[in-house]
């Protein structure tokens, strides 16, 4: 099997999220498996009010708050020619992408698991974010 077919078939795991993927023929075999270190996190929305200064940016505000699922570089953009997926002020939809957390050279989106306006985001472009991390604040 040559490797841009494994390249399609990992391709093909990430994006309907399968864990394993085993494939065989007469004279071929191929058994893909994604190993997690800690069972996948999932996004949580979580009250800020809690939450201490992240990364020198204070969190007094009120307002529910979602949360970086893994540690990962934050891209509020698709690419860097593109306009950010999400701006304070702008209005979303549960679901809807709010930026791209990049672990291990893979692109996973993040999306909302609310709908709310957006109040302030909480991190930069290209910044690394950690489990937890707040990364958009809702308004209250």
């Amino acid at each position: 099997m040559d490797i841009e077919k494994i390249r399609t078939l990992i391709a093909l795991m990430e994006e309907s999220e399968l864990v394993n993927l085993e494939i065989s023929s007469d004279d071929e075999h191929i058994s893909l498996t994604r190993h997690y270190d800690a069972p996948a996190p999932t996004m949580m929305a979580a009250s800020a009010a809690p939450a201490a200064a992240v990364e020198g940016k204070p969190a007094e505000k009120a307002g529910s708050v979602e949360s970086s699922p893994m540690v990962g570089v934050f891209y509020s953009a698709p690419s860097p020619n593109d306009p950010p997926f999400v701006k304070v002020g702008q209005k979303v939809q549960a679901g809807d992408t709010l930026g791209i957390i990049e672990a291990m050279k893979i692109m996973n989106p993040l999306e909302a698991t609310q709908s709310g306006i957006v109040d302030e985001i909480l991190v930069d472009n290209s910044e690394v974010v950690q489990f937890g991390q707040p990364v958009i604040r809702y308004k209250a």
